[in-house]
């Protein structure tokens, strides 16, 4: 007779199928998030040599596509990455509470925003529209301390931007504010419409508005420092737009802009787990979870993995997806609850017990893909990363040096 497995430690597959055996360690929560620090060190190398000399800018808002953005700042800046990238001022002072002194640009804020602390911090300030400009420079003369901006074009898009009918009146604002040394211009930016399309004729119709409004803000005296374009899936598969600095995100995290294309031998850092708490058998004729979706058609063990939509593991998810587990994979049957779901061990050759972790998706050889989910979720892989909540646990492996 097996005896069962200290409470306090688990077997842990987060690096199970790389070659390495799985690490054991204190494990507490029952549903987690495991990311790779190394996982990020290495896709900022990939995405530096793609970039082909310019500058790179990690994209770390959501908190870091919810891989924690203070930690995946510091292994992308050991990396090599020259730059933070974040929505909001919040999202910036987080990582300047941390120690962190790169630049840092945040581009989607409210008119209202607290744009002196960001000034105070030496956040860079993307600038959207001639009201937000307003708004920036009213914080810059009450506290008495020039602001770093940068000009987010719109070229396409038709997001967030200055639109081309007020950029004229942008330019001539800023060049008063430059003048009086209120202001320093740092860059000009836009972002892309179809860049996940490589070869869509939308791109380089992006890509002449956006020289256009660059020679236009030369016309009235404002010459940018940098300017920039390339989102992930650009980096990698436009080197004609990655002009001073590219800005990726989602790879970043190990997830392909593209497809379609491959991974471009990026790793992902993330690992959604969560620890059986149950194996038992069902009979051939009895339902399982609420109305019975699912009827055993023959005798079978099941287990129970503590996770459900309240986690992140989306309901409508329900009978179609598949988690590692045992060292095969195995289908969720029945719905999956708030709190729960259950999969089909068969006759359990794996020898699947309580206190065994399920990956619902990761990066491992044979583990389910967040780009799994998202296919049969009609989605991205973005919003999959982004989904882990409520009891999930963030915990970290490697050191991202």
């Amino acid at each position: 007779m097996r005896q069962a497995r200290p409470r306090s430690w688990r077997r842990d597959p987060a690096s199970a199928g790389s070659g390495s055996p799985g690490r054991i360690g204190p494990v507490n929560a029952q549903v987690e998030t495991v990311i790779d620090l190394d996982a990020i060190s290495h896709n900022v190398r990939v995405l530096r040599e793609f970039a082909r000399g310019a500058a790179v800018m990690v994209v770390v808002k959501a908190d870091g596509y919810n891989h924690g953005a203070v930690e995946v700042a510091r292994a992308a800046l050991n990396a090599g990455a020259s730059e933070l990238g974040v929505t909001t001022v919040p999202e910036a002072l987080v990582l300047r509470a941390a120690g962190i002194t790169a630049p840092i640009l945040c581009w989607l804020n409210t008119i209202d925003a607290d744009y002196a602390a960001a000034i105070a911090a030496d956040v860079e300030i993307g600038v959207s529209s001639l009201e937000q400009l307003r708004m920036v420079e009213r914080a810059v003369r009450a506290g008495g301390r020039a602001a770093t901006v940068s000009l987010k074009v719109d070229t396409g898009l038709n997001r967030n931007g200055i639109s081309a009918a007020e950029y004229p009146q942008v330019l001539r604002s800023l060049r008063g504010l430059v003048d009086e040394r209120r202001m320093r211009l740092r860059a000009i930016f836009s972002h892309l419409a179809h860049a996940d399309e490589p070869g869509h004729p939308v791109i380089d119709r992006q890509r002449e508005r956006f020289l256009e409004t660059i020679a236009q803000a030369k016309e009235y005296g404002l010459e940018p420092e940098l300017v920039h374009l390339s989102n992930s899936a650009a980096t990698l598969t436009r080197p004609d737009l990655h002009f001073d600095l590219v800005r990726p995100g989602i790879s970043v995290y190990g997830l392909s802009p593209v497809p379609e294309l491959g991974n471009f031998g990026l790793r992902p850092a993330m690992t959604l787990q969560a620890e059986v708490t149950l194996v038992k058998r069902v009979s051939a004729g009895e339902g399982v979870s609420y109305g019975h979706r699912w009827i055993a058609p023959r005798d079978t063990t099941v287990a129970l993995v503590p996770a459900g939509y309240a986690d992140g593991v989306f309901r409508s998810l329900s009978g179609r997806f598949e988690v590692w587990l045992g060292g095969a994979l195995h289908r969720n049957v029945g719905r999956v609850c708030m709190d729960q779901f259950m999969v089909d061990l068969g006759d359990n050759a794996g020898g699947v017990r309580a206190g065994d972790r399920a990956v619902l998706f990761g990066g491992g050889a044979g583990h389910p893909h967040a780009l799994d989910w998202a296919r049969l979720l009609d989605t991205i892989d973005y919003e999959i990363v982004c989904s882990p909540r409520g009891r999930a646990v963030r915990r970290y492996v490697g050191t991202g040096r």
